[in-house]
């Protein structure tokens, strides 16, 4: 064979031989682009282009002086993409899934079988957690480790730093949003709205810096400010705690009002709640009593009715009647006095001081079932407070038109009919403000980040009785503070002090039972009222008269008063005639 017709046949071959390539190349491109395309494109997104949220932050829930009861706090998930987990070299050093793994079970604290089974479980998973919630701390610590398949996502977690302080009121969170109190009733001020978006991942599954696309900014949630003193909540809820545990309560409330405004300072739930440790405590615990649990109240509602009959002219302090023994109700049946006696002579203040049932009904018969009913409503109760806490509880006044012969007298000393301590609270604070009713208030406003203010408490106020009434019943309650039943324990020195003691027998199944219910309601100073305190105490095994509810009310009115640094009282004692068998 020629030169020329061997080199014509190697053309002829390598021709054949580049179109065969070439054709192999075409096939191939043809199975990728057209074939397999879709496959392959939809892994290289996912591999490259990587979708994230961007936790907006709660709004903090903080006390009238800015003092934080709730906030959000920076906590990191750490993640990881199980199908680019494998083992890696580290400084030169190789490193094997178990072993990494064993290095962020120590530095993390999470199980190291739980994080395992997170990335075996499936295998060609794209996203499994590792841990959850940990601090920066944590996170920089587990980022020192250069372990190339882990991640991690910023998401903000609620912490509350005062603890149980204001628990009741504050509530908490759980896993799909918040629960209870201030937390879940005012969520719309507090929730932030989270944005979106993605970063660019390499093939190796390594984060590409400065790839990340933001979509969506997340918007922040506002501030809520509480009315309360986060100081004066803490020492209610410890001298309530103290006394409750003496007594063997089951339960106990006490409530601080400024009288100007409305606004409560402290309001205390024994037990109560620590929103940091819910599993803490019981389910009964962990709402506010003040709020949501009626109870029938006893002879603290008998300043209302005293006020209201005064007010209505069918009465005067120094009207005098013949409290019975046993007062027989029209229609059959009697009411009786917590002390045996005959017939007392008392005028309407001596009433109030010896706190006679039998007299208060007798001051009463000039009244009607709807003049009855409209004297206990017109103070708020039957209705639930302007505060409109979350299940928040009306009470009950039953309607005149459905009231018995016996309830519409017995209501009048506070039984047969039932309030919530919010209620009465609200009622004492229009009696020590001159008749005037301003909203009960827990809630300053809402804030939002650029200052929007969008929640702001009603600040309307009215008239319940006159000015001239007010003070009138207020000095009667002076009268029940110097000669009544508990005057030795609720003194504060260098105050005078309005007070109402009550003592309500329990009902279980429609009957009365020997459980009792104490309370001691007060004002002060008496000559210039700027304080109310109620302090209530329920089902106490030992000592259950209201006299042991007064050591409790003492001391939180003097700290009170010291607190806001209120000037002693001046003036004299008011003595009234509290008539023949009043003992004044």
């Amino acid at each position: 064979m020629s030169n020329s017709a061997l080199i014509s046949r190697r053309i002829g071959l390598l021709l054949l031989a580049v179109v065969a390539i070439v054709a192999l190349f075409i096939g191939r491109l043809f199975w990728i682009q057209i074939v397999d395309g879709p496959r392959l494109s939809r892994e290289a997104r996912d591999r490259q282009s990587i979708a994230q949220t961007l936790y907006g932050t709660r709004g903090s829930i903080v006390d009238t002086n800015g003092v934080a009861l709730a906030e959000s706090v920076e906590r990191y998930d750490i993640t990881v993409s199980p199908k680019f987990v494998s083992d890696f070299i580290r400084d030169g050093e190789p490193v094997t899934i178990q072993e990494a793994l064993t290095e962020l079970a120590t530095v993390t604290g999470a199980d190291q079988g739980v994080m395992h089974t997170a990335i075996t479980g499936d295998p060609t998973s794209d996203f499994a957690y590792l841990v959850k919630g940990v601090t920066i701390d944590v996170l920089r610590t587990v980022q020192d480790l250069k372990i190339p398949w882990v991640y991690n996502d910023l998401r903000p977690s609620r912490t509350y730093p005062r603890g149980s302080v204001a628990g009741n009121l504050v509530g908490f969170m759980g896993t799909d949003g918040p629960l209870t109190g201030v937390e879940y009733y005012l969520n719309d001020c507090l929730k932030a709205t989270n944005g979106s978006s993605t970063y660019e991942r390499g093939a190796d599954g390594i984060r590409i810096p400065g790839s990340t696309v933001v979509h969506t900014d997340s918007v922040s949630g506002g501030t809520v400010r509480l009315t309360i003193d986060s100081d004066l909540q803490w020492f209610a809820q410890q001298t309530l705690a103290t006394e409750a545990r003496k007594l063997q309560a089951r339960w106990a409330t006490a409530i601080i009002v400024r009288v100007s405004d409305g606004h409560i300072l402290a309001a205390a739930d024994w037990p109560s709640v620590d929103p940091n440790n819910v599993d803490g405590s019981k389910v009964d615990d962990m709402g506010a009593r003040l709020f949501t649990s009626p109870y029938e109240p006893g002879s603290i509602v008998k300043p209302l009715v005293v006020a209201g009959m005064l007010d209505t002219g069918v009465i005067t302090p120094t009207t005098t009647i013949i409290a019975p023994g046993r007062f027989k109700i029209p229609g059959g049946g009697y009411i009786k006095d917590s002390f045996s006696h005959s017939g007392l002579s008392l005028t309407t203040a001596g009433v109030l001081v010896q706190s006679s049932n039998t007299g208060i009904d007798t001051l009463s018969l000039a009244l009607t079932k709807k003049q009855r009913y409209d004297i206990l409503t017109s103070w708020g109760l039957g209705s639930a407070t302007p505060v409109g806490f979350l299940g928040e509880d009306s009470g009950l006044v039953v309607s005149p038109d459905v009231v018995d012969d016996v309830t519409q007298f017995t209501e009048l000393f506070g039984q047969g009919m039932t309030v919530t301590s919010a209620q009465m609270a609200q009622a004492y604070q229009i009696l020590a403000n001159g008749g005037k009713r301003m909203p009960l208030t827990l809630v300053e406003q809402c804030t939002q980040p650029d200052g929007k203010v969008t929640f702001e408490p009603t600040e309307n106020s009215s008239k319940v009785v006159s000015k001239r009434v007010a003070k009138t019943t207020v000095r009667m309650m002076e009268n029940v503070a110097r000669y009544g039943s508990a005057a030795r324990v609720v003194k504060v020195p260098g105050y005078r002090i309005a007070v109402k003691t009550g003592t309500a027998e329990v009902a279980r199944n429609g009957k009365y039972t020997s459980d009792r219910i104490i309370s001691v309601a007060g004002i002060a100073p008496a000559e210039n009222p700027q304080f109310v305190v109620i302090v209530t105490i329920g089902m106490p095994k030992v000592r259950r008269s209201s006299y042991y509810a007064g050591p409790a009310f003492a001391t939180l009115m003097g700290q009170v008063l010291k607190y806001y640094r209120v000037a002693p009282s001046t003036g004299k004692f008011p003595a009234m005639d509290l008539g023949r068998d009043g003992k004044g």
